[in-house]
């Protein structure tokens, strides 16, 4: 559906409904969620959701996660509903949690890109699940944005990428996690498929079992590898120019930034640490804090775009607990480059 202009509502009464009137009608609109905004059709209808993948330039290969208002819902989307499944969703729902479990015949293979399992998660954002319920469907919705590009955490980001690609954005304001969900598949063994908000460990406790971290969160697919669950490509998340990840101390990395020859070269950076570099820097939070790493990446890889930036030297974060999110989603733009210095 090509429109001059996407409109832009508040999510409001109005909005909502008529958010959920274009759903029923099969168009796809972008929502807010706490995480990220997602690119949102009826995750039942094949049709409606083919126009995700065409509207995102998304590959066909990559799993879609089902957005759900409540548990009578999630019930109609697998083939059982396990006793450790309805314990996580106990603990974290609504919240940024995705669980995987086999599917049942009412979801299309198109939603799940042809896998047997599907992912599906409550959103805690009230406009999400007003609007879930309004179009009373579940909801197929990966961020919305054009895939590889860095995720969107305002609505005017999903303005900039889809105006005149989708009928309707609702502007919910600011994603207040700022990274996309935690994925946990329950399908054999507990796994972490893509880490976030909700970490192994806070998983490890609700089951009285160790979760153990897919390989894949910290290394590319090998070939042939499908992903099993979004954000597993190679390269994602990704401005336009060429990020470098820098595991080192402070010291080390300012030195290398600032003897950068390249032109529009600049740096991505904790907050505070911007003046002691000569070249431009970005901040993308504090440093040892992931919560505010997370809010803040998407919106600071955008901003580089929009300098014209062409290298990145970018600070690398921890990699553990809450901090391993914004690790991964960090190589991956970078597609893992990484200097260790």
């Amino acid at each position: 559906m090509n429109v001059p202009i996407t409109q832009v509502l508040s999510c409001d009464e109005n909005g909502v409904q008529e958010a959920a009137a274009l759903l029923q009608a099969g168009h796809v609109v972008a929502i807010p969620t706490e995480t990220v905004y997602g690119l949102a059709a009826n995750a039942l209808n094949e049709t409606a959701v083919k126009k995700i993948f065409s509207v995102k330039g998304r590959p066909q290969d990559n799993p879609l996660i089902v957005h759900i208002s409540d548990l009578n819902m999630w019930s109609s989307l697998v083939a059982d509903l396990p006793k450790h499944a309805l314990a996580l969703a106990d603990a974290f729902w609504p919240g940024p949690l995705t669980i995987i479990l086999p599917k049942s015949d009412l979801v299309p293979a198109t939603t799940t890109a042809g896998m047997d399992s599907v992912a599906v998660r409550m959103p805690s954002h009230p406009a999400a699940r007003a609007v879930i319920k309004a179009a009373g469907v579940p909801l197929a919705a990966p961020s919305a944005n054009l895939s590889g590009s860095p995720s969107p955490t305002t609505a005017q980001h999903c303005f900039k990428d889809l105006n005149g690609k989708i009928p309707l954005i609702l502007d919910g304001g600011s994603c207040d996690v700022g990274i996309e969900s935690t994925v946990v598949s329950l399908v054999e063994k507990p796994v972490l498929l893509r880490p976030g908000a909700i970490t192994a460990e806070m998983l490890s406790r609700v089951l009285g079992e160790t979760v153990a971290i897919s390989e894949a969160v910290s290394r590319p697919l090998k070939a042939g590898e499908r992903p099993t669950s979004p954000g597993m490509k190679y390269r994602h998340y990704a401005p336009r120019a060429r990020v470098i990840l820098v595991e080192s101390d402070l010291e080390s990395y300012i030195k290398l930034l600032n003897s950068a020859a390249e032109p529009k070269t600049y740096g991505l950076v904790f907050e505070g640490e911007q003046p002691l570099a000569l070249k431009p820097c970005i901040t993308y939070g504090r440093a040892h804090d992931a919560a505010s790493q997370n809010r803040e990446l998407f919106a600071s890889l955008r901003q580089l775009d929009d300098c014209g930036a062409k290298l990145v030297y970018a600070r690398c974060p921890d990699r553990d607990g809450a901090s391993l999110g914004v690790y991964n989603r960090m190589l991956r733009a970078a597609a893992f480059e990484v200097i260790k210095l």
